[in-house]
């Protein structure tokens, strides 16, 4: 059954947020199916073609449920830049919509989000050499090192980072070392956002406990899926450490692991304390930045697309 709004414009683009292991997948596979949904990946680490089981990825039977885009289409050694995934999103979104199909952008990155519904300036390419450098620099000294580093050179964007986010950190600082201007100079020229047609925005607020929980128990699972292996398969191809892929969550633990620097169970808690940290830090962005998004707290998949529906034909 195709739903379209309620003015016969275009097909309604449904965006739904929500922190690490908050139930999208399943969610996006229910909405699909009653709204005659395709799903489009939000998630900078599921683009990585290397990496299904540890970054939770679409199984092949979720992916038969439903089409999928943007899915694991990025090879391990490429830096996937956000104006890359707004360009694709904004051309898959419009495939979709011409079919007669609604698309769900599905995800957990805050900023395609931002850069798909507030626009986004593409910030010159940065030399191979200077992205290299400095993602090695904040490697060795440290993300909160580093922090520092970013508040001299660019200190609107160091309050926007948390000292623990290594990989922002290394973005504010090689953009400023490759171009000479800050990187919030560069985001605050003026900019058009898509233009997606009727929108329904949803951000996903699971219960801490009850997300802690998934978080702890979805790890031991991926683990038992061969989760192992393939971030021993992802080393082999003996990639810089700095790029993203290497640093999905799971993937530097379960290096140790196999480096014999821990044990399994070590490393799998060592993965879920991170992923946990990286959920909170998720919800505090959405938080602050997706303030007139609407909530949902509900963890029950039939409650959710109750609730969720209610704001599409609100």
């Amino acid at each position: 059954m195709s739903q379209t709004s309620r003015d016969g414009q275009d097909p309604l683009a449904v965006l739904i947020a929500g922190p690490t292991a908050s139930g999208k997948s399943a969610l996006g596979l229910a909405l699909a199916d009653r709204l005659d949904g395709e799903i489009i990946n939000a998630d900078s680490m599921q683009v990585y073609g290397d990496l299904r089981i540890v970054t939770a990825r679409p199984s092949v039977e979720e992916e038969r449920q439903a089409p999928h885009h943007l899915y694991g289409h990025v090879s391990a050694d490429i830096v996937y830049s956000t104006g890359q995934w707004l360009t694709e999103a904004t051309s898959a979104i419009g495939h979709v919509q011409k079919r007669g199909k609604v698309p769900i952008v599905l995800g957990g990155t805050g900023l395609y989000f931002r850069a798909l519904t507030e626009g986004f300036v593409e910030v010159p390419d940065i030399p191979d050499t200077i992205r290299a450098s400095t993602r090695t620099e904040v490697d060795e000294i440290g993300p909160v090192a580093a922090h520092g580093l970013l508040c001299d050179v660019d200190p609107d964007w160091a309050a926007q980072v948390h000292e623990n986010d290594p990989q922002r950190i290394a973005r504010g600082l090689e953009v400023f070392r490759a171009t000479g201007r800050p990187l919030t100079a560069w985001q605050a020229e003026p900019v058009e956002a898509p233009d997606l047609g009727p929108v329904a925005k949803i951000v996903l607020e699971p219960d801490r406990d009850w997300l802690i929980e998934r978080i702890h128990r979805r790890f031991r699972l991926m683990v038992e899926a061969g989760a192992v292996d393939e971030v021993e398969a992802l080393l082999k191809q003996d990639l810089s450490p700095s790029l993203p892929a290497m640093k999905a969550l799971g993937v530097p633990e379960l290096g140790r692991y196999l480096a014999r620097e821990m044990m399994l169970e070590e490393a799998i808690e060592a993965a879920a304390i991170k992923s946990r940290q990286y959920a909170k830090r998720q919800s505090t962005w959405f938080r602050q930045q997706m303030i007139s998004w609407n909530r949902v707290s509900a963890q029950d998949l039939e409650s959710q697309i109750t609730k969720i529906f209610s704001f599409i034909y609100e």
